[in-house]
């Protein structure tokens, strides 16, 4: 028998939103479909919970109250019982304000009405008005699309702004009113807040599942931005003071034991913020939290434990569901689809003659696995073709799935269920197994129940045995928030460069405005501050004097690229004689890869990929491909362009790029010590210019990055082969009409073509020479006109001598397009392992690499 002891919180269903109409309902109240198991396999006791009664009762605001902004809340004639209580302090007031509400509440709400307050406050055209909200990206997208059709009427235009890339200028949100970013994004588009006034411009900063800041991995990034935002506001009120221009916070949350430190968080000059508590009685659907423990012996492996899971699911599901629809959480892509093809077998899903239509479905899948929607049970991640998944989730919303497995619907995608099953507490992060975060598990308890059809809802988390008891307390919402800020050092850092903090008594006034301040009191700030400092020093981040002074140094590259302090301190520990080979082993340590999960399935493909008999187009790792950090290294095979098969494997290999892109520019880290050898930093910037190009630096397969169609096959490997082949013949060789031909050569005439020259000046000097070194720009007058390299493009001169020493590096750009040519004149000391010094002109995206040798006299002048 399973252990079937829940944990059941007291819950009633106190208040209802009047139920949207709809002329063909999502889901049936009454489900056509029954579940029949196996009666070999063991049953599941009923729960034996008891559940109370909540006898509290309020009166409900109707929308009509809000007479101009009406629109926005057409979908219901009355507010809430957790909106009404918040309405007059959030649409009243400009109070900063916290709500902890059960999830399904209609929080969002909450942030809409704070929204509203903002436009009574000013007039059309709503040039004052730019509001930032913040949550997760699955979230963004989701409130992004309702809020274009609920404030787009209004005249306001949202903006989206999510992933890894870089934004100096704010161009992209100049002239939109409310923002929706991620936490992550809004970091490094503030860390030049001083330097523009768009950003001092914010009057509304709304936080989303505040609770996020006790998580490990995204919580320091929340803290810092919520406490910038902080800074803003106290610069602003310094700076303007007669404009009177405040900054309102308001952030809610699902669980908030110690809701009151986030109010003292979110204080400004009146006071702590305002703040609502709201318990689960509140919540719409009533939700019943059960944790099942299953035997685990020492000897079972995580993945053996998982594994044996799926045969329990059956039970499950016919215990807990109540035949309506159920969502089953997975912790990798494989188990998703193991548990869906266990589940289908040992449960079978009596369809009626409506739900034959599974049928139809099955037939406009791609993927032949996921047919087994024709038994009732289907799955669904991101490694799935985008028009499958879109299949799917269609099928589940409108009811006709009774079962899905799943794995990346956690995090915002509104698929709800009657029931929720969490298979496994514990999740591959990194190549290794590590328990979900409380932020996680909240996330997926918080798809269970459908407030328009059910009353009620079930969430089922299946754990070993031992760790029962820690879930119990868990799903009962009594943790208590703490500040987990492992990435504080990152984020002194950038402060630091922002110059916010110039000094130790400034930099403990900025730990004073962050939520760890508030949790830490009773700790040694001062002491918790300086180990940080410390650290930044002992690398040479920073500068500080004996009079505690601070001044940023390579903190400066650290901040800018949004790098973490793992991976500085990695770069920091380079010897100086790395190979190409070396420094890609190097970067692939980066803390930031750390997420990129080494999977059962790409394993067989990583090691074909590394047994690749074409040696030069990879340089092979020892061993089988085992850990996360190995298989970061084969981005080496889209390097060398070597195909890849496997569709998740190849939505990793661009996430890698993407990360590497900016992990790589830290060959400007090495430019900077005077440590770095020759060698390192040569092959630094060669691999920068490899991951902007995804190709070798010596590719034949060059012509690749003027377009997508490789004409490797008939020989045209390099650029000056394009342009002297004529534009027909070219046509020709990738089956394409005119004048495409001409367009591709076009292209390749107007790339810049360099060329460099040394001169060694009469100097009568045993120990140094005088060298001219020259670069020209053979082809000026023909980019005058066109350029096919973007205005970003450069290039760098590295000169380094025998003994591995830098002789000389410059970064050329623009100056080359307006003068022509580039001259210096540089000194070079005698070497002790020979005379030759290497000359590399390294492009910084394209094939137009010059490196040459020149061989230096110590008695006379040598051209």
């Amino acid at each position: 028998m399973l252990d079937s002891d829940d944990c059941t919180l007291s819950l009633d269903n106190l208040f209802f939103e009047k139920p949207v109409v709809h002329k063909k309902p999502l889901l049936q109240e009454a489900s056509p479909w029954r579940l029949e198991v196996p009666p070999s396999l063991s049953q599941i006791p009923a729960s034996q919970d008891t559940q109370g009664e909540s006898s509290e009762s309020g009166i409900l605001r109707p929308v009509s109250e809000i007479v101009k902004f009406r629109s926005v809340f057409n979908e219901f004639p009355f507010f809430n019982y957790v909106q009404s209580k918040a309405l007059d302090d959030v649409l009243y007031t400009n109070k900063n304000f916290v709500a902890c509400a059960p999830t399904g509440s209609g929080k969002t709400v909450l942030f809409e009405l704070a929204i509203i307050r903002l436009l009574m406050e000013t007039s059309e055209p709503w040039k004052d008005v730019k509001a930032v909200y913040a949550p997760i990206k699955a979230l963004c997208s989701q409130c992004f699309e309702s809020w274009n059709k609920k404030f787009g009427p209004l005249g306001l235009t949202c903006k989206e702004l999510t992933g890894d890339t870089e934004i100096d200028d704010f161009f992209e949100i100049q002239d939109s009113h409310i923002i929706l970013t991620t936490p992550e994004k809004w970091d490094s588009m503030t860390r030049k807040w001083k330097d523009n006034c768009l950003l001092q411009l914010v009057r509304l900063f709304l936080i989303d599942e505040v609770h996020v800041v006790k998580d490990a991995t995204r919580g320091a990034t929340l803290e810092v931005v919520v406490s910038r935002m902080k800074a803003v506001h106290a610069f602003r009120t310094v700076q303007n003071p007669e404009k009177g221009l405040s900054m309102r916070f308001v952030a809610v949350s699902a669980t908030i034991p110690n809701i009151s430190d986030v109010a003292d968080w979110l204080a400004n000059e009146s006071g702590p913020a305002t703040f609502l508590d709201m318990d689960e009685s509140h919540r719409p659907v009533k939700l019943r939290r059960v944790v099942l423990g299953f035997p685990c012996s020492p000897s079972q492996t995580e993945f053996k434990f998982d594994l044996s899971l799926n045969y329990k699911m059956a039970n499950i599901i016919q215990t807990y569901s109540d035949q309506k629809p159920a969502l089953v959480f997975c912790s990798t892509r494989k188990g998703v689809q193991q548990s869906a093809t266990v589940l289908a077998k040992d449960a079978r899903f009596i369809m009626s003659i409506e739900h034959k239509q599974l049928m139809k479905y099955a037939n406009s899948i791609q993927d032949c696995k996921l047919r087994l929607v024709t038994l009732g049970v289907g799955y669904h991640h991101a490694g799935i073709d985008l028009s499958d998944r879109k299949l799917i989730e269609k099928a589940f919303t409108l009811g006709d799935l009774p079962a899905l497995t799943t794995r990346t619907l956690a995090m915002g995608v509104n698929l709800p269920a009657h029931l929720v099953v969490i298979k496994s507490t514990m999740q591959y992060v990194a190549g290794s197994c590590e328990e979900y975060s409380e932020a996680d598990l909240l996330q997926m308890i918080g798809r269970a129940g459908r407030p328009q059809f059910d009353t009620s809802a079930t969430a089922v988390i299946m754990t070993k045995i031992q760790n029962k008891e820690k879930y119990m307390k868990l799903v009962n919402g009594m943790e208590i928030i703490e500040s987990l800020h492992n990435h504080l050092v990152e984020h002194l850092n950038a402060e630091i460069v922002l110059q916010t903090i110039s000094d130790v008594n400034m930099a403990l006034d900025w730990i004073r405005s962050t939520f760890l301040y508030i949790r830490a009191l009773k700790n040694p700030t001062h002491y918790l501050c300086l180990r940080n400092l410390n650290s930044l020093s002992s690398i040479g981040l920073i500068n500080m004097d004996e009079d505690i002074n601070i001044k940023p140094t390579a903190g400066k590259l650290m901040a800018r690229y949004c790098v973490a302090f793992d991976t500085m301190k990695v770069f920091s520990k380079v010897a100086g004689t790395e190979n190409l080979s070396d420094v890609i082993k190097l970067v692939s340590k980066s803390r930031e890869f750390s997420n990129i999960q080494l999977r059962m399935n790409e394993k067989r493909q990583l090691n074909t990929l590394n047994r690749d008999k074409n040696r030069i187009t990879i340089f092979p790792i020892e061993g089988k491909i085992k850990t996360n950090e190995m298989k970061v290294n084969l981005i080496q095979a889209q390097l060398g362009a070597i195909s890849i098969q496997e569709f998740g494997l190849t939505q990793d290999t661009a996430k890698i790029f993407r990360i590497g892109m900016r992990i790589s520019k830290l060959s400007e880290f090495l430019g900077q010590s005077p440590k770095t050898g020759f060698s390192a930093l040569l092959n630094s910037l060669i691999l920068a210019k490899c991951f902007r190009a995804k190709l070798w630096e010596n590719s034949p397969y060059v012509s690749k990055q003027l377009d997508k169609i490789a004409m490797v096959n008939a020989g045209l490997t390099t650029f000056s082969k394009i342009e002297q082949t004529n534009p027909r013949e070219l046509e020709l060789i990738v089956n394409r009409h005119p004048p495409f031909g001409n367009q591709i050569r076009e292209s390749v005439i107007h790339l810049p073509k360099y060329e460099v020259t040394l001169e060694q000046l009469a100097r009568y000097s045993c120990a140094t020479a005088e060298i001219v070194v020259k670069v020209s720009l053979k082809n000026q007058a023909q980019l005058l006109s066109k350029r096919t390299a973007p205005d970003h493009h450069y290039v760098s001169l590295i000169i380094g001598n025998s003994d591995n020493t830098v002789v000389f590096l410059q970064k050329l750009d623009l100056v080359l397009f307006k003068c022509g040519s580039w001259s210096k004149k540089i000194e070079v000391a005698k070497a002790s392992n020979g005379e030759e010094i290497s000359v590399n002109l390294i492009s910084s995206e394209y094939g137009l690499d010059i490196q040459q040798k020149f061989n230096v006299h110590y008695s006379g002048a040598k051209k």
